[in-house]
This record gives structure tokens, sequence and C-alpha cells, in this order.
């Protein structure tokens, strides 16, 4: 049995047009940056609010062009930091690991560079299939990509009269790219007032990995953005856009729903309900003042669809206002959200299991699983 919880539809009149595609930005809403205007409203797919330059067209400036991806550990900041760089939360976040589960991808086009960010899966000891698959698609994209940013959180300094110094995690997976292109970005550098210990910490990384720069920033302040866009810039390939300049993502509005739900499921059910949730969308119906949209919560267990419905449908309930009001301000549109909560026991080992939610297998097969010692 599924336990169903509607959403509540928004207030007001509908606004814009809406289709079913990747989503675009929306100028009206376009930050003020110095120097920037916004892009002209053209007929489309919902609009995000980030600004592009002036004299995007440089009929003098080579264009630039290319796929970035961002690989490093769990809860390093990389969702934060593909946030901070398209000015758009299109990344979900949460405190736990593991909360980006399928790559996502952002687009920013500046000036005459275009940089397709890829945010990729946290790079973990999987105990799952799914969490093999995950390891699988980070690094698929990481061999895709034409730049590479590794992500790399400062650590926690515990003690001021100590150097610090990097996960060995970290420089196991430095040591494994390539150099030529791979930018190091340290980020939450706002854990340590003085900057000058970061000396010793980009040290140690350049030994496992000569980058091509390292940029110490600060992805939740939105500190060393620009200079990390001008290093990923001069990396880009000489070629065309491969994108309009006003898209946000290729993928479609209904991948960013799914996504909005589980954002609200791990951050309204803090640690009672772990990981084993998977959001599917099973109508998406544009055709009346109001979206219509029905997706159905999947759960390993019994007891986690209790915690989720929560008594009288209360915490469903607050799921899925939280989450309705995130798709409305992508799509600019009301929206009628429906949850339903199934349970699905073990589908995050079943391969079939998992290409029925959404999830995609890896193009080079299985990865092999290290034997129990």
């Amino acid at each position: 049995m599924a336990a169903m919880v509607p959403g509540q539809a928004g207030a007001g009149e509908a606004r814009g047009h809406y289709f079913q595609g990747p989503p675009r930005r929306k100028p009206a809403r376009a930050k003020a940056r110095a120097g920037h205007v916004p892009v002209a409203e053209a007929p489309g797919p919902p609009r995000m609010s980030k600004t592009i330059p002036e004299g995007t067209a440089d009929a003098e400036a080579t264009p630039r062009a290319g796929r970035v991806a961002l690989v490093g550990r769990p809860n390093v900041g990389k969702s934060t930091l593909l946030n901070a760089l398209l000015g758009e939360p299109i990344a979900i976040i949460s405190p736990h690991p593991q909360t980006t589960r399928e790559v996502v991808r952002g687009i920013l086009t500046v000036r005459n560079a275009q940089c397709v960010f890829v945010d990729t899966p946290g790079v973990h000891a999987p105990r799952t299939r799914l969490g093999r698959w995950m390891n699988e698609a980070a690094n698929e994209a990481a061999r895709e990509a034409d730049v590479l940013v590794l992500v790399a959180e400062v650590p926690q300094a515990k003690d001021s009269a100590r150097d610090l110094r990097p996960d060995p995690a970290d420089l196991k997976l430095a040591a494994e790219l390539p150099s030529a292109r791979t930018v190091l970005c340290l980020n939450k550098v706002d854990r340590i007032k003085d900057k000058g210990r970061l000396l010793p910490l980009i040290a140690a990384f350049s030994r496992a990995c000569p980058f091509a720069a390292t940029v110490p920033m600060s992805a939740k302040r939105e500190q060393g953005v620009e200079a990390l866009l001008e290093e990923v810039r001069a990396l880009l390939p000489e070629q065309p856009f491969l994108f309009e300049p006003d898209t946000l993502s290729d993928q479609p509005v209904r991948f960013f729903v799914a996504e909005f739900v589980r954002e609200q499921i791990l951050q309204q059910t803090k640690q009672e309900v772990p990981h084993g949730v998977a959001v599917v969308v099973e109508r998406f119906d544009e055709g009346g003042n109001i979206v219509q949209i029905e997706a159905t919560v999947h759960v390993a267990r019994e007891s986690h669809k209790r915690i989720l419905v929560g008594a009288r449908g209360s915490m469903m309930k607050n799921i899925g206002i939280a989450a309705r009001q995130r798709v409305e301000t992508m799509i600019e549109r009301r929206v009628n959200l429906r949850l339903w909560v199934r349970v699905t026991p073990g589908w995050m080992e079943n391969a079939e299991r998992l290409r029925e939610l959404g999830y995609s297998p890896p193009q080079r097969g299985e990865p092999e699983v290290a034997p129990d010692r």
C-alpha cells in the first residue's frame, strides 16, 4: 500500500509560460553585479536568475566551451560550489553524506566562455550497488570532462600550533587526476583565520598532483568564485558554445522536482530516515492554470514510511509544501504537488529496481566488488 499526502497549491495567479524542458535563466530576478546585464527574455522554458556580462557575443574573442567536472569526497561542498558558481540553488544540499546521487549539470556562459559544470556524487567506500553506481558515475564524469576541479575541504583547525594536513583520501584521488587540466579548489577556508596556515596544506597537495592552479575559497560565502572561474576558463578548449547562452541546465525540470522532494526529506527527517529513499515523478501535467505533479517516494522499510508520513500525514505535508515552493520558484507557476510513500525493500541492491527508479547503470558495466577479508 502507498500512502498519499497532497501538497498545497501555491497562492496567486499563474505567471509566464512553462515547458517541461531544461530550466533557463530568469532575468527578472537577475542578480545585480557590476558590469553585468540580464539576458533578454525569449520564449522557451523557464529562466533562472543569473546575469550574463555585457558583450557576451564578442566577435574578437575566440569562444571557449567545455565540461567541467567537480569531483571529490562526500560533504566537501561540491554542490554548494555549483550553486555559488551558477548563482542558483539547483543542486540539493544537506548535512548528510552522499546527498548527490546522480550528476547534476549547470551551465554558465560568461562573455566568450561557456562552462558546463558537472556536480558528481562524492567518491566513497560503497556498501550497496547504488553506492557503486554513484562512484562509477563520478568516474565517468571525470573521464568525459575537459577540465576537472578537485574540491577538498580545509580540515577543522583544532590545534593552531599544528600544520593542516590533507585527508589521505583526498591525496589518493589527487594522484589519479590529470594534472594539466585539474584545478585544486580548497574549500571552507573560512574555518581558519590565519590564511598562512594553508601553505603547508597546498604544498602537500602539490606533491600528490602538480595542479594547473590552486584556488582557496569559501563556496558557502561565495568567496573566491571569480578566481576559480578565471582559472577554469583558461583551461577550456577553444570551440563554439555547446548550449544557448541563457541555458541553466540541459536536464529536465522533472529531474529537479524529484531532487527537491528528496532534499526536503533529508532536511526534515534528520537522522531518522537514512538515504534509503528515492523519488520518482509519476505525473507532470502543465495543461491547466496549476501544474499538477504526482511523485512516489520509495523507502526501504515500513518503519521509514511511518516516519515520513508522520502523525495524520503531518511530516509528508511539510515536506510537500517546502518542495512545492522550490518547484514554483524554478518554473514560476503555481503547483499542486501530491506525494505518495511506498515501501520498496532492497531497492538499493536490485539493478532492475534501480533502473525503474531512474538511476543509470555504469556505461562500462558493473564495477567489481572487492571480496570480504
